[in-house]
């Protein structure tokens, strides 16, 4: 997805928390230093997590998502640590690639790979229609839940999305065989919602607003909106699911009404 105008684009902001950490952590330990000859101004890791923690911080202040939080404090901690170790640079190269096929451009979409589990697959199979229907998935991610509703509804059609490489090869691999799947990859903001009787979403909080005015503009009259853990700003559900998980995961359902 395209970030709103108001909102910077998500690298921007990591890289300013970042470059904010550093400057602060700089100016603190070269404050320090002529007041107190503390040990832990030799201590490269103790410095680096100081350094992670005013990131943090910082991305925090600057409303960065929740999930970028970690790296920022995991970031200059563990590149202070590999330092230690004997490790050739194309294993660097390697673990970049690695998670660029898994997570793609997170940071334009802001969706992390989220995974749906199978007590949720079976909470969904309750939302379904008794009759035959269309069944789409956006960012259906390695196909779990797709392959768990097609065996159990062999009468429904089921459509999946996914726009990064390595998640969308798993899941084309794990439903071949079952002629009621299609696995796609690509943006799922092109994907048409309508025809389908039930959409699924498991994204996160940013594309919440753009998702409902998507599904307004495109859903069937009587379609179901299903939404995982996420509700849409400002728009009562229609009716909320809790599933007995791990997680205490909570299905957010809408049926949305086309303007006018």
């Amino acid at each position: 997805m395209q970030n709103s105008p108001a909102e910077p684009p998500p690298l921007r902001t990591a890289l300013l928390a970042q470059l904010g950490g550093g400057a602060a952590t700089l100016l603190f330990v070269a404050a320090l230093s002529r007041i107190s000859t503390a040990d832990f101004l030799r201590i490269p890791l103790l410095i680096a997590l100081l350094q992670g923690g005013l990131a943090a911080l910082i991305a925090l202040k600057l409303r960065s998502p929740r999930w970028w939080l970690p790296i920022h404090l995991a970031f200059m901690p563990l590149v202070v640590i590999v330092q230690g170790f004997d490790i050739a640079p194309g294993w660097f190269l390697a673990a970049f690639v690695l998670l660029l096929l898994v997570f793609w451009r997170t940071d334009r979409s802001r969706v992390p790979l989220y995974l749906t589990n199978a007590a949720t697959a079976e909470a969904l199979l309750k939302l379904l229609p008794t009759v035959p229907c269309r069944v789409l998935d956006l960012g259906c991610g390695d196909g779990g839940l797709l392959r768990r509703l097609a065996i159990v509804r062999p009468d429904c059609l089921f459509t999946g999305v996914e726009h990064a490489p390595l998640p969308w090869l798993v899941a084309r691999l794990r439903t071949l065989g079952l002629a009621n799947v299609t696995i796609r990859r690509g943006d799922f903001w092109q994907a048409p919602l309508g025809g389908h009787a039930l959409v699924y979403a498991f994204l996160s909080p940013a594309p919440m607003p753009r998702l409902w005015a998507k599904a307004v503009r495109e859903m069937s009259p009587g379609a179901l909106l299903v939404s995982n853990s996420f509700a849409v700003p400002d728009q009562p559900a229609d009716a909320t699911v809790e599933v007995a998980d791990r997680r205490n995961t909570r299905l957010f359902l809408y049926h949305p009404v086309p303007d006018g």
